[in-house]
């Protein structure tokens, strides 16, 4: 296959481009610079410009662009960015999925489209949640409405924390861990979705290919846990103690709106689009996940 993608440079692009190169499928990237190789293509989605080349030809398109979310303290200005980041880019991408008629786009969007469900066990049918969080997933998925109109396959990938043995929200935590700084946030009955970077990337790969799935899917573990449960978990995986509590104000002091609508709330998301599609997680438990990223 040829599959074209936006965002190849961050965490999970990185790794996506290697395990689909590997497999032999003919990869092309997006890039914002000008193309260093034959395999990129430039282009300038806040100017709406795609190079014309760049998704000809292509059996699939995987976006995963946008700023990272705890790059920074959550103000008005980087709430913006946030957006401006996801919404400006897929839809420039799903204009011109629809235009050269790519048959299939793969979107990331996020597991917090739910918002805080408390004990609530949600799936992919439980509607979208109050806040900005929510509105972000919700206004970032409704940006690619052109290529399914053109009758694209679009599937929306409601991705968690990927436990990856470097950078992502895993490495900042594990350097707090393991230097004696974790803990509990807040009640630590919020609960953190999480899914394991092999399970990550298989699975966008088994998206890409089965023709079965449309719409959004749940890109979490099948075992939730709370974040007091994942804090005991990174402690005995780091081998490390982790007896602290931080408190709801300093979080929420330190961080503005990402502490309120990012670490101390939380979906208790099952991914049941997944394995209803035959998908086999080979990482069921978050036990799992943390060993083959830090083990």
């Amino acid at each position: 296959m040829k599959i074209a993608i936006a965002g190849s440079s961050g965490l999970i692009g990185t790794a996506l481009v290697a395990s689909l190169r590997h497999d032999r499928h003919d990869v092309v990237r997006l890039v914002r610079r000008p193309p260093a190789g034959a395999d990129e293509f430039q282009w300038d989605p806040e100017q709406a410009i795609i190079d014309p080349g760049a998704l000809r030809g292509a059996d699939a398109v995987v976006n995963l662009c946008g700023v990272g979310i705890g790059e920074k303290r959550w103000t008005g200005a980087f709430k913006q960015q946030l957006r401006d980041s996801r919404i400006t880019p897929t839809d420039v991408l799903a204009n011109e999925v629809a235009k050269v008629g790519v048959p299939v786009l793969v979107n990331a969007s996020g597991i917090n489209f739910y918002g805080d469900t408390g004990d609530r066990i949600v799936d992919e049918s439980t509607p979208v949640g109050t806040g900005f969080f929510p509105t972000l997933c919700r206004d970032w998925e409704d940006a690619t409405h052109a290529a399914t109109a053109a009758g694209a396959r679009t599937v929306l990938l409601r991705g968690a924390p990927v436990m990856a043995r470097r950078g992502g929200a895993l490495g900042r935590l594990r350097l707090l861990y393991s230097v004696g700084l974790g803990g509990r946030l807040g009640s630590g009955r919020q609960y953190f979705p999480w899914i394991s970077m092999v399970d990550e990337i298989r699975a966008i790969k088994f998206l890409v290919t089965d023709s079965s799935l449309s719409g959004p899917v749940n890109l979490v573990g099948p075992a939730p846990v709370t974040n007091a449960q994942f804090n005991k978990a990174m402690s005995r995986a780091i081998r490390r103690p982790a007896p602290w509590v931080v408190p709801k104000f300093a979080l929420t002091a330190l961080l503005g709106d990402l502490a309120n609508e990012g670490l101390l709330v939380g979906p208790r998301a099952i991914p049941a689009a997944l394995e209803g599609a035959g998908y086999v997680f080979r990482h069921n438990t978050i036990n799992e996940a943390l060993e083959a990223a830090i083990g």
